[in-house]
């Protein structure tokens, strides 16, 4: 049903990483609501050099189509997203079950505001170890750490 494939730093063309902004815009504008307007558009600007950027990137696709990935930087998620219409279909739980089976993750940071994640991320074994009032780039969006 749903393929997960590594994608090498070399295999990142210009059409995955579109692709996968797009993914990651749907995901976000499904399950961040609690970003105002414009921010989407500001932090967007921005993904296509983490994607092109992180260490090790697994994809998974449907019919050849990215509906989801995670990139990752050592032992440490940086990011996940599944698009907004593949949502509740065990893609997430794919990509970050193969994550820590395969490549060894063990902790996520994820936005305080947005508790369908941190729910996720509280099914899949991980528990909080530490919060911040800011996001990395020092917004009022506060993370909470997650390890498993």
């Amino acid at each position: 049903m749903y393929n997960t494939v590594e994608v090498e730093k070399s295999g990142r063309t210009p059409e995955l990483v579109e692709a996968l902004c797009a993914v990651w815009e749907g995901a976000v504008r499904a399950t961040h609501d609690f970003l105002p307007a414009g921010e989407v558009e500001r932090i967007g600007a921005m993904v296509p050099q983490a994607i092109a950027g992180v260490p090790t990137l697994l994809v998974c696709t449907r019919d050849g189509e990215p509906v989801g990935f995670l990139g990752m930087d050592g032992a440490f998620i940086e990011m996940l997203f599944v698009a907004a219409a593949c949502r509740g279909q065990g893609i997430g739980r794919s990509l970050v079950e193969r994550a820590t089976a395969d490549y060894g993750a063990t902790e996520v940071s994820v936005n305080e505001q947005n508790p369908q994640a941190v729910g996720f991320y509280e099914r899949m074994g991980f528990t909080t170890y530490r919060r911040t009032d800011t996001d990395s780039e020092g917004a009022p969006y506060p993370l909470l750490f997650m390890r498993r």
